[in-house]
């Protein structure tokens, strides 16, 4: 199964240098736009949703096992259950949310840990300013900070953990 969810590039005229320079500061908008109708994208959301869901349960699941019966401090619980649940979670996105078992696993690998380390240091310093800011409890303010960094990182993924090229660099 493949989605032809993409984010579709929009063909740039040729004219001048500073209409061209204007046209550049325009483009990832009208990208974003044209990739927001296509229907193979919100599949393409729902499933990592559904996905991220998952490692969500898994997440918060682990990290207060870890914070509560084993008294681990709240800190290097965040590391192991992120470390269980990004596991989880690349395996799953790459062969259900992005159809993409025809790429190098280990290229793949790498870039999803990049994007995930970056969201999940995104997600820490949340968690770290929910706890010791604002005197949240540990387990919801885990939930918080995991929810606040799922954006960053279904589009980081999307546009370069699991980049599709097909035919003649044709990107997707």
């Amino acid at each position: 199964m493949h989605d032809e969810a993409t984010v579709v590039d929009v063909p740039r005229p040729r004219v001048g240098i500073q209409a061209s320079m204007e046209i550049d500061s325009v483009r990832p908008h009208l990208r974003i736009l044209h990739g927001m109708r296509q229907p193979a994208n919100w599949l393409q959301l729902i499933r990592f949703g559904l996905v991220g869901g998952t490692g969500f349960v898994i997440n918060v699941g682990v990290y207060a096992l870890c914070v509560h019966p084993l008294a681990m401090n709240y800190r290097i619980a965040f590391v192991i259950a992120w470390m269980v649940a990004v596991t989880n979670n690349f395996l799953l996105n790459r062969h259900w949310t992005f159809d993409a078992a025809a790429g190098s696993v280990r290229f793949q690998a790498v870039r999803f840990f990049v994007v995930s380390a970056a969201a999940a240091a995104f997600g820490f310093l949340l968690l770290t300013a929910f706890v010791e800011g604002f005197g949240m409890a540990k387990v919801p303010a885990e939930a918080l900070a995991v929810a606040a960094s799922t954006p960053l990182n279904f589009l980081g993924n999307k546009l370069w953990s699991f980049r599709h090229h097909g035919r003649a660099g044709a990107r997707s």
